[in-house]
């Protein structure tokens, strides 16, 4: 444990933050990520701790949205259900495509969908495009993204809700985390079974993941949809920029 000592001073406040972000807008792993293959752990393992302490913030943050009211209970259940077998489909379908073919459209899409919403005000009484049972089909949809590439998953489900269903940015922020928690349970149960988190360093994460989880949950649900909107713009961007860094790192080695 002491030859991880010195890592977990900076991981530790790297969850917390993460946690936070994610309970918002999505998009923890734009913090946690980099901070863990920072601390000299391989990829695959850096991939699977951070989801081995991110489940913990997803739970957390699931909570308390839970308990301020904000997620739809009819809905909640069978996106629970789809976003977790979407999850699970991706996950194995890694294995026999490459998931790099989505970065391009990653890279375009985010930025677009948060103009979009940083633009557009959508009223919380508006029309909304889909039925909601349509949303079922969404955390299908994202739950395998999710499992088969990932970036950016609880962003694109904020931006999803709000542009398809006609949700304030709170409504959304919160209903998003049915299918994240989702996805995030199924994603640790893969990266457990191949022995790739490190739970030595994912458990003292995790608190403090939770713990941001928790309080980006009530802030967001306080400041209502301004605020979120900010946020979700802002990391909306972001992952497009990382998945472009990516992409070009790829290529240039």
């Amino acid at each position: 444990m002491s030859l991880y000592l010195s890592p977990l001073v900076g991981l530790v406040p790297a969850a917390f933050l993460a946690g936070f972000i994610d309970a918002i807008a999505g998009g923890g792993g734009l913090i946690t990520v980099p901070a863990l293959l920072l601390s000299g752990l391989p990829a695959p393992i850096a991939l699977g701790t951070n989801k081995g302490q991110s489940v913990f913030g997803a739970v957390s943050s699931f909570v308390t949205y839970l308990r301020q009211g904000g997620i739809d209970r009819k809905l909640a259940g069978p996106g629970f259900i789809l976003g977790f077998l979407g999850s699970i489909v991706g996950a194995l379908t890694v294995l026999a495509l490459d998931p790099a073919l989505l970065r391009p459209f990653v890279a375009v899409l985010l930025p677009v969908a948060a103009t979009a919403v940083a633009i557009v005000r959508p009223k919380e009484s508006g029309k909304a495009l889909l039925p909601p049972i349509f949303r079922l089909l969404v955390a299908l949809a994202l739950g395998f993204y999710d499992g088969f590439f990932g970036p950016g998953t609880g962003t694109f489900l904020i931006l999803l809700y709000v542009v398809l269903f006609a949700e304030s940015m709170r409504s959304a922020s919160a209903n998003a985390k049915v299918v994240n928690l989702a996805s995030n349970m199924a994603a640790v149960m893969i990266f457990t079974f191949r022995g790739s988190v490190r739970w030595d360093i994912a458990f003292p994460m995790a608190l403090a993941n939770a713990l941001g989880a928790a309080l980006g949950a009530r802030l967001a649900w306080k400041r209502g949809t301004p605020f979120i909107r900010a946020i979700v713009v802002l990391v909306a961007f972001g992952v497009a920029i990382k998945v472009v860094v990516d992409a070009w790192r790829a290529r240039h080695g």
